[in-house]
This record gives structure tokens, sequence and C-alpha cells, in this order.
């Protein structure tokens, strides 16, 4: 699968915001297992944002980095303790804006099936991870309807082990799915899934 992830990622023109909002990074990692496995982590429940919700590994960035592949990198290594030299870049996903006003870039990389996390306590309650063939099967907890620039988008939000996967993390999820895998994962609902509101900005 990590096969035609990269062949896909390496042509894959990614979607760019207008340069004017303040400025994050993710770090969607890949296990180089068989069936590759999405680090994800839950907030830490008292923090002042996002408090107890799933994330990819990541952040704002700073006037240090050298760029924002540099902070999504920084962060990871910071909130789950994974060293850069650890992380194969493949490639990056289109921008998206937070609810909070921040234009975010994923990047997409591979790291060892064995290697081992840290969480920083300060910042996370918990690191899992989950197959990517969970979310291709698509079996899916709801539908969320994300508002941005006036349009209405609807994402996919999963339940996995008690963690409820949605908003932008999800959308994020979706799109390398669909563009990573081939998945077409419709972004838009069905009638057997229930719709709730999330709204991302504008």
């Amino acid at each position: 699968m990590l096969t035609i992830i990269r062949e896909r990622l390496v042509g894959f023109e990614p979607r760019s915001l207008p340069d004017t909002s303040p400025k994050a990074s993710v770090l969607i990692a890949l296990t180089d297992h068989d069936d590759p496995h999405v680090v994800l982590t839950k907030r830490s429940a008292t923090l002042s944002s996002h408090s107890g919700e799933i994330a990819f590994p990541g952040g704002k960035y700073d006037d240090t980095d050298t760029d924002l592949l540099f902070t999504a990198l920084r962060e990871a290594e910071e909130e789950i303790g994974l060293a850069p030299r650890h992380v194969e870049v493949i490639g990056q996903l289109g921008q998206v804006r937070s609810k909070h006003g921040l234009q975010v870039t994923p990047w997409v990389g591979v790291i060892p099936s064995d290697i081992e996390f840290t969480a920083n306590p300060a910042e996370l309650d918990e690191i899992f991870t989950v197959p990517l063939s969970f979310f291709l099967a698509d079996n899916r907890y709801s539908t969320d309807e994300i508002r941005f620039k006036n349009q209405s988008i609807y994402v996919p939000a999963w339940e996995f082990n008690g963690h409820i996967i949605w908003g932008l993390t999800a959308y994020m999820l979706a799109e390398l799915l669909n563009e990573g895998c081939g998945a077409n994962i419709p972004m838009k609902p069905r009638p057997e899934h229930k719709v709730r509101h999330f709204t991302s900005g504008s």
C-alpha cells in the first residue's frame, strides 16, 4: 500500500490557501507495516484549546522554523518523541484552515513500524495508531458538515476503540485516503449517515 501512496502523492498537486493567516503544520505519520498504521494523538484534557480532541502531531509555525515541514517534524519530536531522522517525507496534502483561523499544512511521512513513542504529558494524554484499512472500510460513526468559504463539505467521522476521529483531522485523513489510496470516499452524506455540524472557519 505504501508503494501506491508514494506513487500517487508524487503526482499530486496540493491545494494552497492565500498566504494571509497564521500558519501551522501537522505530520501524518504512516508506519511501514504491510497495512500501514496512522499515528494519532489525544490532546490533553487540560489544554485551553482542542482539549481531548484527536489530532495529528503538529502545531504552530515558529519564527525560528526554516519552513513548514520543519514545523511539522519539530512538533512531532516535541509531542511524541519522533526524531526527524526516522521520518521519510513522501508528500504534502492540501492546506486547510482550522476553526481558529490557522492555515494548516499536512505532510505525509513513513516511519519504522517498531518505533516507540513518548507522549509529552504537558500536551498529550495518549498516542495510538489505527490501520489505514480501518478507514478504507469507511464504517463511519457519522458524517460531519464542515462549512468552508460559505460551502458545505461532508466529512466522515470514525470511532476507533472509543476515540472519535472527526473534524479537520478526519478531513485530512479522507484526503490522504482519496488521493493516496484512490479510496473515492464521498464527501457528501449518505442516507444511512447521521450528520452533525462543524465550522472550520473561512
